[in-house]
């Protein structure tokens, strides 16, 4: 089966090369020239591990190509997936479509046989109904049908999420539309992983309930947190003892500087506007992006108390600065509250990041990289642990504690604890929702 991807950022160019590694013909179509042409000089303009080795694989194999000849790239296909950027529009928090409903009318205007056009991206309810009356107004003699099918990758983790699915959700209206579908996913069919076949707004909806719910979780295990810290209790043992519950389970309990990313922060915030919109606020997921917002200058302030409420001239070591490990998305990460606020404060800081750099070098101006965290934490008044890449997790805290400064870590991601840290010759620590250490306690 041939297949058109019109977009080639994070979805669509993971989405791409796995259903050409599925067997398909993939052509992946961007509009940028340039990055196109990285593309078929086997660059990939993202970090996600493994997917350099399967696009190549893939490409060499005659299976996957790259254009900006959208045209080209959709004759013959029998899907043509649309995978672009749906950011938070500016002033109403609602997800903006311009970039959805450009491809629609390209793909209208390109079409030439009957083809299946499959909304990858994350949109608001009754938007594909909207590109399906797009593509029937532009090209009233048109061809096709239109598809849901949301997107559930785990930067980090990508290729495996899509792969091996905890469940592929297809919103269609026809028949039809459900067979080419089908066999778009047909080597998922052939292993028996859940494809759920259902109406477009469900689709939809699915998508943004499900983001919602791992926010809250999130979320709600933050502000437990905070409730440890004031009582005493262990945000570890407590995660723990809920998840082994299983009606609750054990993933996204972890305590830390909230969620952040491409998914979590925008779809949050478009659901809490589609409930206005209908006059049904959604009141979990508000308080959600309340408490969210919150957490991230309670961080701030943890860090400030670390050093006795002076920042001024303080020399800083943040290790890690995108959203999660295993990326280079900087989008809505903790860090760009943190970093920013800690330099307002007058704060000297370097930053250790693996992949960060090639886009925090725009996002945090004012800022000194540094690629060995030994290096960072030399002389340093504190280190601050703010993305757990595995880089971070087996540090040897004596040798870093002993070139300090003053030995300071506020381990804002739990990979360490008081004892650890007391043990390595640190002066102070401390955690999200665990006891702090002072050695003048």
């Amino acid at each position: 089966m041939k297949i058109a991807m019109v977009g080639t950022g994070y979805v669509g160019l993971v989405s791409g090369v796995c259903l050409s590694d599925f067997g398909h013909e993939v052509v992946c179509v961007d509009r940028e020239p340039d990055k196109v042409a990285m593309l078929n000089q086997g660059e990939v303009p993202i970090y996600e591990p493994g997917l350099a080795e399967l696009m190549a694989k893939n490409v060499a194999a005659g299976r996957l190509f790259f254009t900006d000849d959208l045209a080209g790239a959709i004759d013959g296909a029998a899907a043509v997936f649309i995978a672009v950027g749906t950011p938070t529009r500016r002033g109403d928090g609602h997800a903006d479509l311009r970039y959805v409903m450009d491809a629609a009318k390209e793909i209208a205007a390109a079409l030439t046989g009957y083809a299946v056009v499959v909304t990858k991206s994350t949109v608001p309810l009754g938007t594909n109904r909207q590109v399906k009356q797009t593509i029937a107004k532009a090209n009233p003699n048109a061809e096709f049908d239109v598809a849901s099918n949301p997107e559930f990758l785990r930067e980090g983790a990508a290729i495996d999420d899509f792969m091996r699915p905890d469940r592929v959700v297809v919103g269609v209206q026809h028949d039809r539309a459900a067979e080419v579908m089908a066999e778009v996913y047909r080597p998922l069919y052939l292993r028996d992983f859940p494809i759920l076949t259902t109406d477009l707004e469900s689709a939809e909806m699915i998508k943004y309930a499900a983001n919602a719910f791992l926010a809250t979780k999130i979320t709600f295990i933050n502000e437990i947190a905070a409730l440890c810290e004031r009582t005493g209790a262990d945000i570890k043992h407590v995660s723990q003892g809920m998840g082994l519950d299983g009606r609750i389970g054990a993933k996204f309990l972890h305590a830390g500087p909230g969620f952040g990313g491409s998914c979590f922060p925008k779809d949050t915030k478009a659901l809490a506007r589609i409930g206005q919109d209908h006059g049904l606020p959604m009141q979990i997921t508000e308080t959600v992006i309340k408490v969210n917002d919150e957490l991230r200058r309670r961080m701030v302030g943890k860090i400030v108390d670390l050093l006795d409420g002076v920042v001024a001239g303080k020399t800083i070591a943040v290790l890690g600065v995108t959203f999660k490990p295993n990326t280079d998305d900087m989008r809505e990460a903790p860090a760009l509250t943190v970093v920013p606020a800690l330099i307002g404060a007058g704060a000297k800081l370097r930053v250790v990041d693996p992949h960060g750099r090639r886009e925090g070098e725009d996002l945090l101006p004012g800022v000194h990289w540094i690629e060995d965290a030994y290096k960072a934490a030399r002389n340093a008044d504190a280190v601050v642990i703010l993305t757990e890449w595995n880089e971070f997790r087996a540090l040897d805290l004596k040798r870093i504690a002993k070139h300090m400064s003053f030995a300071a870590m506020a381990d804002l991601r739990n990979i360490y604890s008081a004892q650890d840290a007391k043990r390595a010759g640190f002066k102070r620590y401390v955690s999200v929702g665990r006891a702090d250490f002072s050695q003048s306690e």
